[in-house]
């Protein structure tokens, strides 16, 4: 799944430098002239990054009435400085990034692989797999129960077990990711069970490289669908 773009500004020799930049960083770009236009998009359809260029009249407005629009909501305003303006009101604009006019390449790759970051792992932090590898719980007294991994996030993970368990005792989970180099191994806690033998657990504790490696594996499958 591509992340998308929409470019406010008419500065045409400054949105193809944008357009090649958020193509590098595999992002659709859109791009509208008119800040009314904008919005009449945005209240359509999901915007996940928005760049504005605030040298545009009516960028204040444009500002104001995004505020108000709820279908904002999830995007993330970039706002491009114009050689004119020394400071920039961030909180006004609802800015979460910022640049100047005329763009460094270097500045805009750096600033915009932040925001595309950002948006990534807020997708990433929802966003669920379906999964049908074998998964060992392991109890605090050391008892250990097989199951079959349901669905992963970065948060926790859903499963079937062969046999009951005692939800109080959970203590950490092991499974393996297909292509991945090396096991999950995490700290959990039981978050919820059913009569079917489904439960729900939530990590609680794993290493710096296990994590990385989890969020790696999730954002692959996320691009792939």
């Amino acid at each position: 799944m591509t992340l998308s773009s929409l470019v406010v500004s008419r500065d045409w020799q400054e949105v193809s430098v944008l357009e090649c930049i958020l193509g590098g960083l595999h992002m659709d770009v859109a791009v509208e002239s008119e800040p009314q236009k904008a919005l009449t998009r945005l209240a359509k359809s999901k915007v996940d990054a928005l760049i504005v260029d605030r040298d545009l009249n009516g960028t204040p407005q444009f500002f104001r009435d995004l505020h108000r629009q709820a279908s904002r909501s999830g995007a993330v305003p970039l706002v491009i400085m114009g050689g004119s303006q020394k400071k920039l009101d961030m909180e006004a604009t609802g800015a979460v990034f910022a640049f100047d006019k005329p763009i460094s390449v270097e500045q805009a790759v750096r600033t915009l692989s932040a925001a595309r970051n950002m948006i990534l792992d807020g997708r990433l932090r929802y966003h669920r797999a379906g999964l049908d590898v074998p998964v060992t719980l392991t109890s605090r007294n050391q008892k250990r129960v097989a199951g079959q991994l349901i669905n992963l996030s970065q948060g926790g993970l859903q499963l079937r077990l062969d046999e009951e368990f005692d939800a109080g005792s959970t203590s950490s989970v092991s499974f393996e990711l297909p292509g991945a180099a090396s096991r999950v191994k995490a700290q959990v806690e039981m978050a919820w069970s059913d009569s079917r033998g489904n439960i729900g657990v939530r990590f609680v504790k794993m290493s710096p490289r296990v994590k990385e490696s989890l969020r790696l594996w999730l954002a692959q499958q996320y691009f792939a669908n």
